[in-house]
């Protein structure tokens, strides 16, 4: 009993002066497991709408434009090695922050060696090839995404020299032309002497899959 005594005394002694009692420790972080956490809440939405944001008269001419384009009834430019089908762009009006055409590369093919301040994505749809990002190989094949960096002098490959490879390309380009920071500059130009690879090739009008047997696997 003495001992216990002396143990509750102990407890209750006085700190020494200067020395703060220590903070109890902060609480856990919410998880994703804790039932009252909220990621989303409507307690603050305010309905805006789009006669608000912009006038009449562009409104109009927004809603005019066709939503959906038929890509078919765009025509392929360029070439005779690398062709081009742009499905938006800045002077069509109808965006106004992003850029999306496809390209087409013959067998053997290279593109244009370029840079350029936009950003660029390239969502490869059907066969194998490679990039040259500032002296630096990147090999990619159909389901990858090819990432052209601002300023970043780049040039496109097709790697097999019996079939074509399409990638379709989504840029920032309509933005930095609205704030006037385009700048491109061409070091190598688009071949224009057609590869033994690719004699005779035209680009795709219909859409193939040339990666996946067909009936299926």
């Amino acid at each position: 009993m003495e001992d216990s005594a002396d143990m509750e005394q102990g407890d209750e002694a006085e700190l020494p002066e200067g020395e703060a009692p220590l903070e109890p420790p902060p609480p856990a972080p919410y998880s994703d497991a804790d039932p009252n956490y909220t990621v989303y809440t409507q307690d603050f939405d305010e309905e805006i709408r789009a006669e608000e944001l912009a006038e009449p008269a562009e409104l109009d001419r927004l809603r005019a434009v066709p939503r959906v384009r038929k890509a078919k009834e765009t025509a392929f430019i360029d070439g005779p090695l690398c062709f081009s089908r742009h499905y938006v762009e800045p002077k069509d009006g109808i965006t106004q922050t992003f850029h999306m055409h496809l390209e087409e590369y013959a067998p053997g093919a290279s593109s244009q060696k370029h840079g350029h301040v936009n950003e660029a994505a390239f969502y490869i749809l059907d066969g194998k090839g490679y990039e040259i990002h500032d002296g630096i190989r990147y090999d990619w094949e159909a389901g990858d995404i090819a990432i052209v960096h601002n300023n970043c002098v780049h040039q496109h490959f097709n790697a097999s020299t019996t079939k074509p490879a399409r990638a379709l390309v989504i840029k920032t380009k309509p933005m930095y032309l609205f704030l006037n920071m385009l700048f491109q500059k061409q070091v190598k130009e688009r071949p224009l002497e057609v590869t033994p690879e690719a004699e005779g090739f035209t680009a795709r009008e219909i859409e193939e899959d040339l990666n996946h047997p067909k009936g299926g696997y």
